[in-house]
């Protein structure tokens, strides 16, 4: 009997010492898909080198085995293998077949996350936040002073959520101008633009889009939703020009507003027409959310189906365990596709009536990329809902949209090759 537990222990050391990788499977066997980022995250944090499996089993992750992950990973509930050396390779053998749409990338450094959010609490809350907490993702919040005082060249990756960059306050005035909430962002928004030295508050959300514009031109990455990605051009578009009614700076628009703006400036959209009625909650016809006509059930979103080999940027964005996304609302639902300019890679659409969800594009050295709607895992989350608990959403898929985009930074470059 102990010359049998001495073998059977031999046995097991020679298996541990044997088997070098941790395979975490990210198709529909895994436990808790959000985690899993977390823990390619913290391998990076250690300093080792994640194989990212593009299309192979949902977009699964490798790396070599240590005592140190495989703790991690039973503590965050996370599904996982341990395999040998020649399972690893057999693996990578398989995807490297030109015949399969599958392809490695290696995942090399952690990226610097910063969240760019207001330091007083809103009655809302960020599912980009809510991602990186649950997965267990380091980041740091900034917010205008700290992007005027030129604090973002100090990270790789910035997400901007809910945001009216056009100082119109998310068009909030007309039914909660008399809320606490409202009045209190108010008063914060123009006593940073007094300190900061600008005379209005949307003076200095253009200076702040700028900033964020140039750090995508160094090389950036830039990850947008709900009223960001459209309040972010919108503002591009209208530099000098004053789109703003009196109830939000204290003056009237330019009555030649429309015609002013420049459409060269934006990012993604073109020809977009503003909303100059304060009364309108909605910022210009870049959202969908009041023409749409769609019932919850019918609103879905299809991933399309990059090349692996030869575009890895947006089959790295589109990693899913599934193919067709529940839609979810938000103050910027979805973008009019035919305000998106035709430079812009649309990686997500509802075709049937005409929306792009999910899409993505180059400025300068850097990468940006917009996901219309605020929570996906919310249909419809108003103002004064409480935060969703993704305890309840480990597998989902939209969420697992955030999480591709987090960790696109930490990717080997390899040239696009279309």
């Amino acid at each position: 009997m102990k010359r049998f537990f001495l073998f059977s222990c031999f046995l097991l050391l020679a298996c541990v010492n044997y088997a070098n990788y941790i395979f975490i499977p990210m198709d529909d066997s895994q436990k808790n898909h959000l985690k899993a980022y977390g823990i390619a995250y913290f391998a990076l944090e250690q300093d080792m080198e994640v194989s990212w499996l593009l299309n192979y089993e949902g977009g699964s992750f490798m790396m070599k085995y240590t005592d140190v992950v495989e703790s991690e990973i039973i503590i965050r509930g996370v599904t996982y293998q341990i395999i040998a050396d020649l399972q690893a390779s057999s693996i990578i053998t398989e995807i490297s077949d030109p015949e399969l749409n599958m392809d490695e990338v290696k995942l090399q450094k952690a990226p610097k996350i910063a969240v760019y959010s207001p330091p007083n609490k809103q009655p809302w809350d960020d599912a980009v936040t809510l991602a990186l907490k649950y997965a267990e993702i380091p980041y740091d919040v900034i917010y205008d002073e700290d992007v005027i005082g030129e604090k973002l060249p100090l990270y790789d990756w910035l997400h901007m959520h809910h945001e009216d960059f056009t100082g119109q306050y998310g068009k909030f005035w007309y039914a909660y101008q008399n809320a606490a909430w409202y009045k209190e962002d108010v008063a914060k928004n123009e006593t940073t633009a007094k300190k900061l030295g600008y005379d209005k508050v949307s003076e200095l959300k253009l200076a702040v889009v700028k900033k964020i514009r140039d750090f995508v031109a160094g090389g950036g990455y830039l990850f947008s939703m709900c009223s960001a990605p459209d309040s972010f051009d919108i503002s591009l578009a209208a530099d000098n020009v004053d789109i703003c009614e009196y109830m939000f700076d204290g003056d009237p628009i330019d009555p030649l507003a429309q015609k002013k703006l420049n459409f060269d400036n934006c990012f993604a959209f073109h020809d977009f027409k503003i909303s100059t009625n304060p009364y309108e909650y909605e910022v210009s016809n870049i959202d969908v959310t009041q023409t749409r006509k769609v019932s919850e059930k019918e609103d879905l979103f299809v991933l399309f189906d990059f090349s692996a080999k030869w575009d890895p940027v947006p089959t790295m964005l589109c990693q899913n365990h599934q193919t067709v996304l529940k839609g979810f609302m938000g103050q910027t639902t979805a973008f009019n596709k035919d305000l998106v300019k035709s430079d812009v890679l649309i990686m997500g659409e509802n075709k049937a009536i005409s929306e792009a969800r999910y899409i993505h594009g180059e400025y300068g050295k850097g990468t940006w990329t917009f996901l219309g709607g605020h929570d996906p895992e919310d249909y419809q989350h108003l103002v004064g809902d409480p935060p969703t608990e993704l305890s309840l959403f480990p597998n989902s898929p939209g969420y697992r949209l955030i999480l591709n985009n987090v960790l696109f930074p930490a990717a080997k470059k390899k040239k696009q090759k279309t």
